[in-house]
């Protein structure tokens, strides 16, 4: 039952954020265009709930030759292919808005595990134990205000399970108040690869 709720929840929190945000869409456009310019949107393949693969809106934050698939954690220095716009937009999440229209679409929701990349297949078999891939994914999620890009594959598919798990309008709440602080603070965001000895880590290329 809260499924059917939880989808009205986005379909009118999607088409109100996009009435209000059109200026700042507007404005984010040019400020990507002007600094690198090309697309100002970015489509990357992306898996959603019971692995149906769509593709996932961003706004562009990396240079046009950046590696297209390859995660964040992945790279030996991002930061050369990061712009100038792009490390503002990363650094607030901003780049992340275009998603509304993914979830109006119905590819997302607002709160879920973040959506795998099509070829992180670790990923997926890690939250098929937990029952994680059956839930919508979301735009932030359990996994995201609890560490976000610190913590290792199997930290993050374990917390999605429990998010999965324990799925309810309490629970999207609790991660909407989380996600606040998380972004106010700015915690939990790392760019580029991570220490061995810190376990695999599960950063999308966040561009």
């Amino acid at each position: 039952m809260y499924y059917y709720i939880k989808r009205v929840i986005d379909i009118v929190g999607a088409i109100i954020g996009i009435i209000f945000l059109l200026p700042v869409f507007g404005i984010l456009a040019l400020a990507v265009y002007l600094d690198s310019p090309g697309p100002v949107l970015f489509r990357q393949r992306r898996i959603g709930r019971k692995k149906k693969e769509f593709y996932i809106l961003k706004f562009r934050t990396m240079k046009q030759e950046a590696p297209h698939n390859t995660p964040t954690h992945l790279l030996d220095t991002p930061e050369c292919y990061i712009t100038r716009t792009g490390k503002f937009l990363r650094r607030t999440s901003l780049d992340e808005l275009p998603q509304l229209f993914n979830i109006l679409k119905g590819d997302m929701s607002f709160i879920g595990p973040r959506p795998a990349l099509w070829n992180q297949e670790d990923l997926l078999q890690e939250r098929e134990r937990y029952g994680a891939n059956n839930v919508p994914v979301g735009l932030s999620g359990w996994a995201q205000v609890n560490g976000r890009d610190t913590l290792s594959m199997k930290e993050k598919a374990k917390l999605d399970g429990e998010y999965a798990k324990n799925i309810s309008f309490i629970m999207d709440c609790r991660c909407v108040g989380r996600t606040v602080y998380c972004l106010w603070k700015q915690e939990g965001l790392k760019e580029g690869k991570q220490k061995a000895e810190d376990g695999p880590n599960t950063n999308y290329r966040r561009d």
